[in-house]
């Protein structure tokens, strides 16, 4: 029995067992919000069902081997296959919950019998001391490199569909080399070969065939055909082509749709361009699809433009794709832009470069790590880069349908130490939304509109900020780093209209 390659088994079965763990997790985050929560579940499942998995594993006396080989292919099959399964059951049925813990649990009970059984399986090899410090040696690296190669790699390059099936594969592989590893004491290997011969067939077939079964999942989901879709290491991209025209989703989350875009656009950029006390220097958080920078590039005194976005599958997108770039007027590539793909937040805590406008268009706070970049904390960053007679704008969510959620943004704007002005406008796409104007102190109108706007003039300026009953004001709690007190509110408030 060759002991190293034993151990390079352990090896592999923990990045595959943990790599499990993370698809199911991120899947959940994707289709139901709140990675947090989705995280914490699917994770305090997945290792509850690992101390199940290690004490039915006291129950198997006989056949050792066999069974090792046999619990491989169960979880090449299951693991494998979450995935795919998992889409399907979120698009065809109501039962989506029901699968994703079930899978957690058989996934997990499974993963928990490995290392018990080949511990058992080794006893007679290697000197107790010796095997448990080797295998949770091993099974901690596999864990590393899971961790590490799954958002950098694996999610990007392949997505969870693909993901889910290689490994799947892989682990239909262990229980290959394991019938060869384990020989001495199989009592019957080619019956367990020839099972995971078949396996590993099944799923390079499956393998083959993944991006079939992402992109039918996808058609079931949007209404109009997809016309792109790729994966970046923050997020799953789509686009997709009506008689309307295009739009842009990320994660499953409609970002603009082109009939009517330029309706949320006007309405971010505008309010404070015209307000600030002077338009040469504009920094744009968030907008990687280059929809704000065009508004903002109306204005000729306007002298240089930075955008800042996290992900660079955006901006290239906006540079890149036809429609996209003709929608934005090639505003990514004009001599003013300057644009920067990192983490907003660290961006404003390593500069002191000052400017007077900022324009803040991150996507909905649905979950903690964009939580943060409403916090007093991310407005505190923004107040020291803001000119004295600077200008910002924060897109806030709707009024209507998250009405707490909005007056929550605004409260912990004047928490943050900032005169606010919050006002609204009617995307038809989304509904009635909101954004708040924040400045030192109270700004007014200081320029008139661009010429060329399809949807602001100065009469309808006059009345965004004109809230009816069922949008007004609410008492919130001020969002703070440690609580993130709108994610929650954003959370039940939209969960009402889904």
């Amino acid at each position: 029995m060759n002991k190293t390659l034993l151990f390079v088994t352990v090896l592999v079965i923990a990045t595959c067992g943990l790599i499990y763990e993370l698809i199911v997790g991120a899947l959940a985050s994707y289709l139901l919000g709140d990675s947090i929560t989705q995280f914490s579940t699917v994770i305090g499942g997945y290792l509850f069902a690992m101390g199940i998995g290690s004490y039915l594993s006291r129950f198997i006396e006989k056949g050792l081997a066999q069974r090792f080989v046999e619990v491989e292919l169960g979880v090449a099959l299951i693991g494998g296959l979450c995935a795919p399964l998992l889409f399907l059951t979120f698009t065809l049925t109501d039962l989506f919950r029901v699968a994703l813990y079930g899978s957690v649990l058989v996934i997990g009970t499974l993963v928990g019998l490995e290392i018990p059984l080949l511990l058992r399986i080794l006893q007679d090899q290697v000197k107790f001391k010796d095997l448990v410090s080797q295998v949770l040696t091993f099974d901690y690296l596999g864990a590393l490199a899971a961790s590490v190669s799954f958002p950098l790699l694996f999610v990007p390059k392949l997505g969870l569909v693909r993901t889910s099936l290689l490994f799947g594969l892989l682990n239909a592989l262990v229980g290959l080399w394991s019938t060869w590893l384990l020989a001495p004491v199989l009592a019957h290997p080619t019956r367990l070969r020839v099972k995971a011969v078949g396996l590993s067939l099944f799923l390079v077939v499956g393998l083959a065939l993944g991006d079939r079964l992402t992109t039918f999942y996808e058609d079931q989901v949007y209404t109009e055909d997809v016309v792109h879709a790729s994966s970046s290491p923050y997020q799953r991209i789509i686009v997709t082509r009506g008689k309307r025209g295009f739009s842009l989703f990320l994660n499953g989350n409609l970002q603009f749709a082109s009939v009517d875009e330029y309706r949320y656009h006007e309405s971010l950029v505008h309010p404070a361009m015209v307000r600030a006390g002077a338009v040469g220097r504009v920094l744009i958080l968030g907008g990687g699809d280059g929809l704000a920078a065009r508004e903002v590039l109306r204005y000729p005194e306007v002298q240089s433009v930075t955008l800042v976005d996290l992900d660079p599958a955006i901006t290239g997108l906006a540079t890149k794709y036809e429609e996209l770039a003709k929608l934005n007027q090639h505003a990514l590539s004009h001599p003013k832009m300057r644009v920067i793909n990192t983490d907003a937040m660290k961006f404003l805590e390593e500069g002191d470069a000052l400017f007077d406008v900022v324009i803040i268009d991150f996507p909905d706070p649905n979950n903690f790590s964009l939580g943060k970049l409403y916090t007093t904390g991310f407005y505190r960053l923004l107040k020291r880069r803001m000119a004295p007679d600077g200008v910002a704008v924060i897109q806030s969510t709707s009024p209507l349908f998250a009405r707490r959620s909005f007056w929550c943004v605004n409260t912990t704007l004047k928490a943050s130490g900032f005169w606010t002005e919050p006002y609204h406008a009617l995307v038809p796409s989304f509904g009635e939304w909101g954004y708040v104007l924040v400045a030192h102190e109270a700004a007014a109108q200081r320029r008139p509109l661009p010429e060329g706007l399809s949807f602001l003039d100065e009469a309808t300026l006059e009345r965004l900020p004109h809230f009816p009953p069922d949008m007004g004001p609410l008492p919130t709690e001020v969002n703070r780093l440690n609580n993130q007190v709108l994610v929650h509110y954003y959370e039940e408030e939209w969960r009402r209209w889904n």
